[in-house]
């Protein structure tokens, strides 16, 4: 587009011009040069995923089932007697609780005492982060991240974080390593 003016003095756009087509076509060709180098530096680079989402009793989900998932453990929910028995499951590469300091429970009491601090059937009884964890890092480092990040939520709001680092699944992308943080 090409601003003019018109003889009463007012602004004006010319669409069709050898001008304006001129001036469309390298702008065009300037994007295309920009998308492609952009393009390229992105195939070197992590791309960041931060999903959280809530652990609630009305959309029929348990803390205890979603941490022993997520981790691939055993955990018996005291509340329901539910047995939520995962360890059968692939793909987790690290499991680990990050807490504040002085408590130290295991899984179980952990997720048992989220469960029975809250009443309501539509209680949230947890909240998950789900972080992707760049390919480029290697399995300490990206294990190191997600603790770091796990320590982060701790000590800013005083609560536990369990931490569990999934690998890639097998028919998606291998470079979908990711952490999953109760």
């Amino acid at each position: 587009l090409v601003p003019t003016t018109s003889e009463a003095g007012s602004a004006g756009v010319v669409l069709d011009s050898p001008s304006s087509r001129r001036a469309e076509s390298e702008k065009g060709a300037l994007m295309q040069t920009s998308f492609a180098v952009l393009s390229a530096r992105l195939k070197n680079m992590a791309i960041y995923h931060c999903c959280i989402k809530t652990v609630s009793r009305s959309d029929g989900r348990s803390a205890t089932g979603a941490a022993a998932y997520r981790s691939g453990s055993c955990i018996v929910d005291e509340r329901t007697g539910e047995i939520h028995d995962y360890t059968r499951k692939q793909g987790v590469e690290h499991s680990e609780l990050v807490q504040p300091e002085g408590i130290n429970l295991t899984r179980e009491e952990l997720w048992n005492g989220a469960e029975n601090a809250e009443k309501r059937k539509n209680s949230t009884v947890a909240r998950e982060y789900e972080v992707a964890l760049p390919d480029e890092l290697n399995g300490e480092q990206r294990k190191a991240l997600a603790l770091d990040f796990a320590r982060h939520l701790v000590n800013e709001y005083g609560v536990a974080a369990d931490v569990a680092i999934h690998a890639p699944g097998k028919e998606g992308d291998q470079r979908n390593h990711h952490a999953h943080i109760l």
